[in-house]
């Protein structure tokens, strides 16, 4: 069920090992020291690292500092009114948000999935255990099962949509998977299954480019409503489609990371991840 190698679940893994004790010593802990303490020697150490996020452990370390949300919000903050009318990161490189996608209407959402067959199945992906779910039209549900568990997961994703027909198939949704964590992205199709509200946020959401980040204040001021912070924060944290619909980059105004419905430890390894891309 790979989507990248072999290894992409036991490199996620190492970074959450890593983020752990990285967490405990900060960046004075020097890279012979986290190898060891990783039972690994420096050398697979970097390597390891270095195949995941193409830049060195020393590089990337500095990225899991609980500080660099605060560097984000300071140096890659998105105005979403801009990155929405001029659809450019800040490279000058077409990002990511261009994605085709279509909404089911209130009416279909009210009735909780009845009459509809979504598609499961569990995907080796760079954040670990990946159950993704989709329609005929596209994806529907994505969620990272490393901190929840995979029976939670399946859990939380079906009680979405009760009423829905769920078959097991991960040849069909393969190809859609293997595009969301390629090099384009925009060549996979999206079926969002949400309330109006929660449809604008989450269309909000995808105009942070890759590797920037923005607040939740900011993203209720996009969707007309500045006043409701703590429910468009809600409706972040039900997206069902985590890292297409990158809710990982919205932070708190106080340069926090916020919640993350499949665990903070995704979040900041997502944001990473990016980040590490971006400069490489």
């Amino acid at each position: 069920m790979n989507v990248q190698t072999p290894e992409s679940g036991y490199h996620y893994n190492v970074m959450r090992r890593a983020i752990e004790l990285i967490d405990q010593g900060g960046e004075s802990l020097s890279l012979d020291e986290l190898a060891r303490q990783m039972d690994m020697s420096p050398a697979h150490f970097q390597r390891l690292f270095s195949r995941w996020t193409g830049v060195s452990p020393k590089r990337y370390q500095q990225y899991l500092t609980l500080g660099h949300a605060k560097a984000l919000l300071r140096e890659r903050f998105t105005t979403l009114e801009t990155a929405h009318n001029v659809g450019l990161s800040g490279s000058g490189r077409l990002h990511d948000l261009f994605l085709k996608w279509e909404s089911m209407s209130p009416g279909e959402y009210a009735r909780k999935g009845d009459g509809l067959t979504i598609c499961w199945g569990w995907f080796d992906c760079p954040f670990g255990p990946t159950l993704v779910m989709g329609t005929d039209k596209g994806i529907c549900g994505m969620a990272f099962g490393a901190e929840t568990g995979e029976a939670a997961a399946m859990e939380d994703m079906t009680s979405r949509w009760p009423k829905a027909r769920y078959v097991e198939s991960a040849e069909k949704l393969r190809p859609w998977v293997q595009a969301s964590f390629g090099a384009d992205r925009a060549v996979t199709p999206l079926h969002l299954i949400g309330s109006p509200l929660q449809i604008k946020v989450w269309e909000a959401l995808m105009h942070i480019p890759s590797g920037q980040v923005t607040t939740y204040s900011e993203i209720a001021q996009r969707v007309g409503s500045p006043q409701a912070v703590r429910a468009v924060g809600t409706a972040v944290g039900r997206n069902p489609v985590s890292w297409l619909i990158p809710c990982h980059r919205a932070l708190r105004k106080s340069g926090g990371l916020g919640g993350y419905h499949w665990g903070l430890p995704v979040k900041r390894a997502m944001l990473a991840y990016e980040a590490a891309q971006a400069d490489a």
